[in-house]
């Protein structure tokens, strides 16, 4: 403890003297070290993080989307209830604004809801935060159990194709390209059989210019199965632990519109789930996509690419498989991005009650340390479930920041009084020197919303150069959170075009040289929780006007520079169009 007492004798004054010729002694080293090392030395150390500007409003009400989300329960506690359900953020109708896809529930047995009134719905942004109902015109409106969602263009034909993951059959829409889709599930061979589906992720695992397809699958589960847990009066949902576990699945695109089951093959069909959120991207550096999958209960998997879409599980190995302590977690979401401005790709994870969500810091070679304790992630995160994140740069001062979405499943309030089935969710920002602050009571009447959340998306809805947030909310309306933070710092927002690629670029990395430093990111199709949003590339650029240099790395290896780009603009950037 510290003494605060006055000194009262000469025993205390010379301890006290000691102290100071300690502080003093400490100066002198502080001195020599800024003299050796300079601001390099100064860099190092903590600096008090700037007043929080993050402003998130609450725009639900008057965007005119009047979805409600139904996990078609019947009040028997089916597990499949918590897991529903992903959104996907992306641009259906290439008139430049971002639309929204919620996956909704379906009646489970013994429900008294209307298959009729429960389906999946698509929200065609208009503009000024103006949103439309267009599911049935554009051919989605289909009942179904849905779990998540991903977006890629798959037939490389230049428009984004949509995959629903289920419980039961799953969904692959065609895009048309005249504002419509069309069901090519069978044709494409991508159905599966009838189990509990997962996140999901588009990537080009082989590196021949098509996007192959990963399915994480959950528990081996169906009505008949289901194991009953009552407590306190209420039926509770069984954890995973109460069914077999089943293999994920990993679908080869031959680039004529039809997918081949090569999960066997790949090695992924040999490691068994329960799967939740997963993630595709480059984690060992080596010029080809990984695969991270968060499981709930069992150690995390990564399957780690040999360059030709062979998989080898190496998540323990990594050092993800569990936390620091080494705990399996149930996890549930997670995003990558490198948030410490390293050049390499860091993982943070959401997990289970009284579970500390997990940091996962990129060290090189594909081996990552457990950073939650180091960046300071608030400890106020662990009596909480949490769902859908990202890392997302919401004051555009070139630190990433995170968004987590908090709730429960059962009453849990009568069981914990930690705790509760509905709750705020919470934003973390990062002061800049890999540590985060959680700004959650002070970033806008969007952060005061108290509902039980699954799956976030964050992207630019209305082309005012910062990340707005959609949130799906369990059995309920969803959240549509406007970013009103004052614009004080610029940005830079970058679509890539593949020619000798995929044609979303989905694997490609890209450098923003600004200010001294390089920012990284990579083009992911799918993330979170059982979620796609992100398309479109964000960089916050602080007080600099120009960034001095942006490279891509292209899928396959080939790198191109486009030189010097002035901020405040959105960039398209074509494969071929910069110098090599």
């Amino acid at each position: 403890m510290q003494n605060n007492t006055m000194p009262c004798n000469e025993a205390t004054r010379r301890t006290e003297r000691s102290r100071v010729l300690r502080c003093v002694h400490s100066l002198g080293v502080l001195a020599f070290l800024y003299a050796m090392f300079g601001a390099r030395f100064c860099l190092a150390q903590p600096m008090r993080p700037t007043k929080n500007t993050i402003q998130l409003t609450d725009v639900t009400r008057e965007s005119g989307i009047d979805f409600v989300h139904s996990s078609g329960a019947s009040g028997v506690g089916y597990i499949v209830e918590a897991m529903t359900g992903g959104i996907a953020l992306f641009d259906y109708d290439a008139d430049g604004l971002i639309d929204i896809f919620f996956c909704d529930g379906a009646p489970l047995k013994g429900s008294k809801e209307s298959p009729d009134q429960l389906h999946h719905r698509l929200y065609r942004n208009l503009g000024n935060w103006k949103f439309q109902d267009v599911t049935e015109e554009s051919g989605l409106k289909r009942t179904g159990y849905g779990l998540g969602a991903v977006v890629a263009d798959y037939d490389n034909d230049g428009d984004p194709d949509l995959f629903v993951s289920q419980f039961g059959k799953n969904l692959l829409f065609r895009n048309n390209g005249d504002k419509t889709f069309t069901d090519v599930t069978l044709s494409a061979g991508v159905d599966g059989r009838y189990e509990v589906g997962a996140g999901a992720c588009f990537l080009d695992g082989d590196n021949d210019g098509f996007l192959d397809l990963f399915v994480a699958s959950y528990v081996e589960f169906t009505s008949e199965n289901h194991v009953p847990v009552f407590s306190k009066g209420q039926y509770l949902m069984a954890g995973p632990q109460y069914y077999e576990k089943n293999p994920d699945h990993y679908y080869r695109n031959r680039g004529d519109g039809t997918f081949e089951d090569q999960s066997q093959r790949s090695g992924v069909g040999s490691v068994l789930g329960p799967g939740m959120g997963v993630v595709a991207a480059d984690l060992d550096d080596d010029g080809d996509t990984d695969i991270f999958v968060a499981q709930d209960g069992s150690p995390n998997l990564l399957y780690v690419n040999d360059g030709t879409g062979r998989f080898e599980e190496s998540g323990l190995l990594s050092g993800v498989a569990s936390n620091y302590e080494g705990k399996i977690n149930g996890s549930m979401g997670v995003d990558c991005a490198d948030f410490d401005g390293d050049g390499k790709l860091d993982l943070f994870l959401t997990n289970y009650q009284s579970e500390m969500p997990v940091l996962y810091r990129n060290l090189g070679g594909g081996i990552f340390e457990d950073a939650t304790r180091k960046a300071q992630i608030p400890t106020s995160l662990y009596p909480h479930v949490n769902w859908g994140t990202g890392f997302i740069d919401f004051d555009n001062d070139s630190f990433l920041d995170i968004f987590i979405a908090n709730g429960h499943f059962d009453r849990v309030e009568l069981m914990d009084d930690r705790t509760s089935l509905k709750l705020p969710n919470t934003l973390l920002r990062n002061n800049g020197q890999g540590r985060f602050v959680d700004v959650s009571r002070e970033s806008g009447n969007g952060m005061e919303i108290v509902e039980s959340s699954r799956a976030a998306g964050f992207d630019d809805l209305d082309n005012d150069g910062d990340v707005d947030v959609v949130i799906l909310n369990s059995n309920a309306p969803p959240s549509v959170l406007r970013n009103d933070t004052p614009m004080k710092n610029h940005w830079l927002q970058i679509s890539l075009r593949g020619k000798d690629c995929n044609r979303d670029a989905v694997g490609a990395r890209v450098s923003v040289k600004v200010g001294g430093k390089t920012q990284v990111s990579e083009v992911h199709s799918g993330r979170g929780y059982q979620s796609h949003y992100g398309s479109k590339l964000q960089f916050g650029l602080g007080k600099w006007e120009e960034v001095d240099e942006v490279s891509v790395q292209w899928p396959g290896g080939a790198r191109e520079t486009f030189g010097e780009k002035k901020a405040d603009q959105h960039l398209m950037l074509e494969q071929g169009g910069g110098s090599r």
